[in-house]
């Protein structure tokens, strides 16, 4: 199986389904995948037809085991490693930078690399056979893109460290009740409710929808003050659109309104 057959990619009515297709080996990412899945993210993110990116893993083992670590030595040295985002290989940040929404649907472990995709999409749906963990302390070193800086602004500090210092793994039900997975699905209902969710989120006006996500995610590190301010900035300029114009209207008149993104 080629580099391109482990990512596979598809948009159906406005949302893309980015799945990770390699299942034989929990769906480790290599740095060629990694190059591939930036590829994805920043065609999603400039398309406007795409409405919502969803994230999968191919099979039922893993949504994702993270980076292969067998092919690690494929980013070079530990500088090169350090600046991977100029070899175009590092999947995490364009992820993490989508101004459009993006749902995790997990089934199966969910580590490292793999926790950190999870953490760039702003809703996560699990099965309750899947798995989270961020197993990279007990290999000798710690994540690198998100698990140790953004995980406890997710689920708290006490709960981040206990994840990462022990390395160990966590059952949905414990990622659920601190807050990291949202929803929980049986696995023959999981891409009906994710889809479900992603067809609601396609429906809102992009615009809105973008310029929320983006205050949420500006004002986690700001003070309250700042996060007023910004916010009253993107409704200011949500309120400048045609869609809320249209929105006012369409609930006068009682009727479905028609956003266009303008």
């Amino acid at each position: 199986m080629s580099d391109s057959d482990h990512i596979l990619f598809e948009v159906r009515d406005g949302i893309a389904f980015l799945t990770i297709n390699r299942p034989t080996k929990m769906n480790a990412i290599t740095a060629a995948m990694g190059g591939e899945i930036e590829r994805l993210a920043r065609k999603v993110d400039i398309d406007d037809d795409i409405k919502v990116l969803v994230i999968s893993g191919a099979g039922d083992r893993a949504f994702s085991a993270g980076s292969d670590v067998n092919a690690l030595d494929d980013l070079g040295t530990a500088w090169d490693g350090r600046n991977r985002a100029q070899y175009q290989r590092d999947y995490i940040a364009p992820l993490l930078g989508l101004r459009k929404p993006a749902i995790a649907m997990i089934d199966g472990y969910c580590l490292g690399g793999g926790l950190e995709v999870a953490i760039c999409c702003d809703i996560r749906v699990a099965t309750p056979r899947s798995g989270f963990g961020a197993p990279e302390v007990q290999r000798g070193w710690h994540a690198g893109s998100g698990n140790t800086s953004i995980l406890p602004r997710l689920i708290g500090y006490g709960n981040a460290a206990h994840w990462i210092l022990t390395g160990d793994i966590f059952p949905a039900g414990e990622a659920h009740r601190v807050g990291f997975v949202q929803v929980i699905a049986e696995p023959e209902d999981l891409l009906a409710t994710v889809t479900k969710i992603a067809e609601r989120l396609a429906k809102n006006p992009p615009i809105a929808v973008q310029s929320a996500k983006n205050v949420i995610r500006q004002t986690q590190g700001t003070s309250i003050a700042q996060g007023l301010s910004w916010e009253n900035d993107g409704y200011t300029l949500c309120m400048m659109t045609e869609d809320a114009q249209e929105g006012m209207r369409a609930f006068g008149e009682k009727r479905d309104p028609v956003f266009r993104g303008r």
